[in-house]
């Protein structure tokens, strides 16, 4: 309600500031509780205006107001000039000016068609893939590059209320509050505009981020090791350190809790959906499993991911990817195998394999570094355990549809 009262007050603010200009003359649109909403004489917002009041009872001409999101009456006094003009002629003048004001406020404004667009692709748009980039392209945005999806969840900032009670309204302060998040972002990643941002409801604002190498050169390392051949899973490493630098800045400005979720890159303006996808289920899982003021994504769930996750091709996904730097170490796959059907038991693992137990903990301890799974530990072991089954489901059912 709060929302639509605003929103009238602002078309009342038009046609107030269009009408007086036409007759030159002082006009002010009150409430149905008698109200002053808006008013070429400033000092008259927020005054009771009473049917009994001299104003009224002298005004030049009253007519009543209604609007989609809300009711009034216009009262339009002497013109000031001295021009003498017929009340019908003034009565036409205003109709036209408010039916102006409500046609052209229906019309949708760039921003809301760039929300929209973001909206639908990441909730799976149907359209052409050229249709759309054309649209985008002519809203401002560049959709031909690759891009993730990060997912911040600042609705402890933006849907509070105001500590110190002041007259602002809900709807101006939760815009204002939207307007300052996605502030900080294009003023984080140097962007040119922020046509790329969107707020998608209940204190969430989408993020479609640049994903490529060079776009992400300030948070990459020599020692990530961008792989190309794996690129959902190749800019995870730089885009958690950007979430991660991003965080600290929306904390600092806002002084609240704060929670980023990132999606993986997928390939195609239909991938946008499943990276907004893979970044949901993060923030849910992790807001629930891992606190607040954290920056979540699917590899760093642990066995959050295997259970949460309802996607099998992206548990499928995730196995692979968190096994992925043992793919040339058969050696370390048989040891792991051996470790489980051992029930994690050193001595007896040590035993099957045929080698030494400071030789098992070797492998144990290159298995940890490399994947930064320890399978001593009880959670990392479980991560491991589903990863090797799902990968192995995953080959069996590949060598079935072959």
């Amino acid at each position: 309600m709060a929302i639509a009262v605003g929103h009238f007050q602002n078309l009342a603010e038009a046609i107030t500031e269009r009408t007086a200009d036409l007759l030159s003359a002082r006009v002010a649109v009150r409430d149905t509780y008698g109200t002053v909403i808006a008013s070429s004489d400033q000092q008259m917002v927020g005054m009771l205006m009473h049917d009994d009041d001299d104003a009224l009872a002298n005004s030049y001409l009253r007519l009543p107001i209604h609007l989609e999101t809300g009711s009034g009456e216009i009262v339009v006094s002497q013109p000031s000039n001295g021009e003498i003009i017929s009340p019908r002629l003034a009565h036409v003048l205003i109709d036209l000016v408010i039916n102006q004001t409500a046609v052209v406020d229906r019309l949708p404004n760039q921003n809301e068609l760039k929300n929209k667009l973001i909206h639908d692709l990441l909730h799976g748009s149907d359209g052409d893939d050229l249709a759309i980039l054309r649209e985008a392209q002519v809203l401002g945005m560049d959709l031909a590059q690759p891009r993730a999806v990060i997912l911040i969840d600042a609705a402890d900032y933006i849907l509070a209320g105001d500590p110190f009670g002041s007259s602002e309204g809900m709807d101006a302060r939760t815009g204002r509050r939207i307007q300052l998040i996605i502030g900080s972002v294009v003023d984080f990643f140097e962007l040119p505009n922020d046509t790329i941002c969107a707020y998608i409801g209940d204190g969430e604002v989408a993020v479609l981020k640049a994903s490529n190498k060079q776009s992400l050169a300030d948070w990459v390392d020599t020692s990530d090791g961008f792989d190309a051949a794996n690129p959902s899973w190749a800019n995870l490493t730089a885009l958690k350190r950007a979430g991660d630098a991003l965080l600290s800045r929306l904390r600092r400005t806002t002084h609240a809790a704060i929670n980023v979720g990132i999606g993986r890159y997928h390939p195609g303006l239909k991938g946008l959906a499943g990276s907004y996808q893979d970044a949901r289920a993060a923030l849910s899982l992790g807001r629930r499993f891992h606190g607040q003021n954290r920056v979540h994504c699917l590899d760093g769930l642990g066995i959050a991911a295997f259970v949460g996750v309802s996607d099998e091709r992206t548990k499928v996904d995730l196995a692979t990817y968190l096994l992925s730097p043992l793919d040339h170490e058969p050696e370390l796959l048989k040891t792991l195998d051996i470790f489980f059907e051992s029930h994690c038991c050193p001595s007896v693992t040590a035993e099957r394999v045929a080698i030494h137990r400071n030789t098992l903990s070797y492998r144990l301890d290159k298995i940890t570094s490399l994947t930064g799974l320890d399978p001593r530990r009880f959670d990392d072991a479980v991560q491991i355990r589903l990863a090797l089954v799902l990968r192995t489901l995953r080959s069996a059912q590949s060598c079935a549809d072959a």
